[in-house]
């Protein structure tokens, strides 16, 4: 049974999307530079690094990737075997998503490693794992939810529609209309939101492993919150 569509759920992609932007100022700026979410930029990191490039790891960037391979394929099997049985996959998978960001961070919090001149070792390695796998989820998640210029984890496609819909434009190819348009720009400025708020945390000295608790408590909160909501009101086969 997968969500219905409608004002409640592209809320929760606007606010899904806002704690990507969240998750990889802690990736870029703490544990990288590695993207866990946004695997375009981390496989040219991976890249990048396998020719020398200075000041890029090929090990986080390897770890990363895999995390997310091994996130996703976990993921789509879960959501598949529970839309078998005719229940609803969606917020189990937003839990089991927030249970790995939160389990990353407490890995960071424990081992110290977000600590200032710490080095990157197994712990460090395992966060990036941790939380790469929570975003394979998350992306196996929102694939299958198929909300139009909101899947959380990338704006470009909607930023491109964006400018494409606009009035002087009006490619007629590029779906427009003020819902098209409002959830483009809520894509787009919830990613730019949520990176804003990440970087603003750290630059307040916030330790890394708190500020990556905070998209943890907010998907579990979605997940839960969405759960107790009414079946029948709330979801489709499919």
């Amino acid at each position: 049974m997968k969500p219905r569509a409608g004002v409640g759920l592209t809320t929760i992609m606007v606010v899904l999307t806002v704690t990507t932007g969240v998750i990889e100022a802690v990736s870029f700026l703490v544990l990288g530079p590695v993207f866990t979410a946004v695997q375009t930029g981390n496989l040219l990191f991976l890249s990048f690094a396998l020719t020398g490039a200075a000041g890029l790891s090929p090990a986080a960037a390897g770890v990363s990737f895999a995390g997310f391979t091994i996130g996703a394929v976990l993921g789509s099997r879960f959501e598949s075997i529970v839309d078998a049985r005719g229940r609803r996959w969606f917020p189990p998978a937003l839990i089991g998503e927030a249970l790995l960001l939160g389990l990353g961070g407490v890995v960071a919090w424990r081992t110290g490693l977000d600590a200032p001149g710490a080095s990157a070792d197994g712990p460090h390695y395992a966060v990036v794992a941790l939380v790469a796998g929570a975003m394979g989820v998350r992306n196996v998640t929102t694939l299958r939810v198929r909300v139009a210029d909101l899947p959380t984890t990338v704006s470009t496609r909607a930023l491109t529609a964006l400018l494409g819909g606009l009035p002087l434009l009006s490619d007629t190819r590029i779906g427009s209309g003020a819902t098209n348009e409002g959830r483009r720009l809520a894509s787009v400025g919830a990613m730019f939101t949520g990176g804003l708020l990440g970087a603003w945390l750290l630059h307040e000295e916030v330790r890394p492993a708190a500020v990556l608790l905070v998209p943890a408590v907010l998907v579990l909160l979605l997940g839960t919150t969405f759960w107790a909501g009414p079946g029948p009101r709330t979801s489709e086969p499919g």
